[in-house]
């Protein structure tokens, strides 16, 4: 590969890293023109850990022929199991026991069989390959994305040439700085969205960071909290706390994303969400249509948690409409994007209520009208309430209870939020 073709690899590699190219775009395209250069090519793949609240890292894939793989994988933890005894059978395992930045390995070799993946690498006619790791230094680690890790094969008898190696040694860093651009990017989206929520995190990436900018919308506000949570903290050990927590909230994080609505705020066993659109009736009927898989997801989260002899419990849901501020609010060192406004007090007194009135679901007067017709038929008053610290009286409602005793409410009730 001359070195006019190197550099011209170099800058497309340059260019695209900017313009912020996929990771497996990048890497298909790097080895297209590799091959073109006189690099001969079979097989690349590159992966790097990354910030996930699952995935302990991505993989990225290309093949000189069509195979039934797919061009990008995700992996979880590699600390226990079998993908930890693959990890520590690994070429770059080796390495980085060892303190080496690359090895060469012939596929078709008896010794080399002992690492993870040669044997495969073998059989689909690769001889040749060559691993690599690029480390990053202190300030350019972010969790455990602390390396790039390579390796590119050829089906030459002979393998690799000492030029094409070379063209390797020099090119293959220049793809690893855009690959790690282009994973900080997803690290950040990561981030934001288990952090933040995910239109909120999209508004923070879009540039939305100025202390005090905020919008004033109407929304449709969620407030749910577990019945009897403290209690049972009291009476689990230490380490059961967190995992019930986190159980219960998985249950009403998915049916609130499920159904188009935005989490805002964990607080302990408590979650603050909203629903928006510029059609508020049916930001509504989104959010009956979350509450209503939220409670189905706990049936099915106690029964495994009773097959396990594990404490259960059931949730509270308040439902609200009012205008809020949402926005970045706190102070130069530290901000919070999130709603705030008399809304949000009155949608959490409401979830407050539901012990007192002995309901899983209040919904305010606000709420209840703006419904459609259809919507209306499936709520009842449970009486006038005046809120803790909240001026004035209003209706709260609920459910019909022949919902939950009627097959055929039921089902009307489920085809309406279906619809």
């Amino acid at each position: 590969m001359e070195a006019t073709q190197r550099l011209e690899l170099v800058n497309w590699l340059v260019g695209q890293g900017l313009t912020g190219l996929p990771e497996n775009e990048l890497i298909r395209g790097f080895c297209e023109r590799a091959r073109a250069g006189g690099i001969d090519l079979s097989r690349g793949l590159v992966f790097i850990d990354t910030l996930h609240p699952i995935f302990e890292g991505r993989g990225f894939r290309w093949n000189d022929a069509a195979t039934n793989e797919t061009d990008f994988f995700e992996y979880g933890s590699t600390s226990a199991g079998e993908a930890a005894d693959n990890w520590r059978r690994s070429a770059f395992f080796h390495m980085l026991e060892h303190g080496l930045d690359e090895i060469e390995i012939c596929v078709a070799d008896i010794e080399a069989r002992g690492f993870s993946i040669m044997g495969d690498l073998a059989k689909a006619g690769h001889r040749h390959c060559i691993a690599m790791v690029h480390r990053f230094g202190e300030a350019g680690t972010m969790g455990q994305m602390d390396c790039l890790y390579s390796y590119w094969a050829t089906r030459r008898d002979d393998g690799f040439a000492p030029f094409e190696l070379a063209a390797l040694r020099d090119l293959v860093p220049a793809l690893g700085l855009a690959i790690k651009m282009a994973a900080q990017v997803a690290i950040s989206r990561t981030l934001g969205r288990v952090y933040l929520g995910r239109d909120a995190a999209e508004q923070v990436l879009r540039g939305r960071i100025t202390r005090g900018v905020s919008d004033w919308i109407n929304a449709v506000l969620w407030f749910s909290d577990l019945r009897g949570s403290t209690g049972i903290s009291e009476k689990i050990g230490p380490d059961e706390i967190i995992p019930f927590l986190n159980d219960y909230a998985e249950a009403s994080i998915e049916a609130i994303h499920e159904a188009g609505g935005d989490v805002l705020k964990l607080m302990g066993d408590g979650v603050l969400a909203m629903f928006t659109g510029e059609d508020i009736v049916a930001a509504r009927h989104r959010a009956l249509r979350a509450e209503h898989r939220f409670r189905s997801n706990m049936i099915a989260l106690n029964a495994r948690r009773e097959a396990e002899g594990r404490p259960v419990t059931t949730a509270y849901v308040g439902l609200h409409v009012g205008e809020v501020f949402y926005g970045n609010i706190g102070s130069d060192e530290r901000l919070d994007f999130t709603v705030v406004g008399p809304a949000v007090n009155e949608v959490s007194r409401i979830a407050s209520m539901c012990s007192s009135v002995d309901r899983p679901l209040l919904a305010s007067e606000a709420f209840q009208k703006g419904l459609d017709a259809a919507g209306r038929n499936h709520l009842v008053s449970t009486g006038r309430f005046a809120l803790r610290g909240i001026g004035g009286a209003q209706h709260l409602y609920t459910l019909d209870p022949d919902i939950a005793t009627d097959a055929a409410a039921a089902g009307k009730y489920e085809r309406y939020l279906a619809g």
